[in-house]
């Protein structure tokens, strides 16, 4: 008989190979229903992760859950010259990801992984970032625990997630299109389950306050984190502390 960890995790493993499968069915529509279904504002949240993250000319970037490359590809244009990683768990986004990037002639690396189990060394990078991927990593805090590992000191991360509004009457207006809505629109053109996944992931998802405590149990400092559009999206902040620059006496 199975014990208890031995079936947490065959059910966390089937788990990720059910959400892998679902985002590598849609991934031929995936840009484009990412542009209708916000309206085009996901274009500027991920240029504010781009622009907030960068600090200190970073030697090496990793971009987790980079799904089809539109981070990745912003980091390189404000990053020339960094080597950049751009990490997925499904082959399909990478793919679509690897065309992009050709067509941009940009030097960018593509590497098939889970973010729960990095395949690079520690102290590999200078910024992780990791774009609408936390919500569909099934073991979380191993993930962040990953991000933490693999960054240099004083090296930063940063998660943008959607979120919750902040105000209680948008909210109600928010949970109509994302709960009623966007099911059916999504479902014209590609899986109608993928966009009841969305909104059911994204109340799932611990508050702000929650999400940096898990940060901050993961072992990164100056936690912060700013609310987009009214809070419809969320980007967090953290950093890793380089214990050479304190001293014990």
């Amino acid at each position: 008989m199975m014990n208890d960890k031995t079936a947490s995790d065959g059910e966390n493993i089937s788990r990720a190979d059910a959400i892998r499968d679902m985002f590598s069915a849609i991934a031929p529509r995936y840009d484009f229903l990412n542009r209708l279904l916000s309206l085009g504002i996901d274009r500027g949240w991920r240029r504010t992760l781009t622009r907030m993250a960068l600090k200190n000319d970073p030697a090496a970037i990793l971009d987790a859950a980079c799904g089809t490359g539109d981070v990745s590809l912003a980091l390189r244009h404000k990053a020339p010259a960094a080597r950049i990683v751009g990490l997925d768990f499904s082959q399909a986004m990478l793919d679509l990801a690897a065309v992009k990037i050709e067509r941009e002639q940009a030097a960018i690396e593509l590497v098939a992984a889970s973010a729960e189990d990095l395949p690079f060394p520690a102290a590999e990078f200078d910024l992780v970032t990791i774009a609408f991927g936390i919500r569909n990593v099934v073991d979380k805090k191993k993930a962040l625990a990953e991000f933490y590992r693999v960054l240099r000191p004083s090296g930063r991360l940063a998660v943008l997630e959607f979120s919750l509004p902040d105000y209680a009457g948008l909210r109600l207006l928010y949970n109509f299109y994302f709960f009623k809505i966007l099911p059916l629109i999504g479902g014209l053109f590609a899986r109608r389950s993928a966009y009841r996944y969305l909104p059911e992931s994204v109340a799932k998802f611990p508050s702000r306050e929650e999400f940096v405590g898990w940060l901050k149990e993961a072992g990164f400092t100056d936690c912060r984190y700013h609310s987009l559009t009214f809070g419809i999206a969320t980007l967090y902040l953290a950093e890793k502390l380089d214990k050479s620059t304190y001293s014990t006496f």
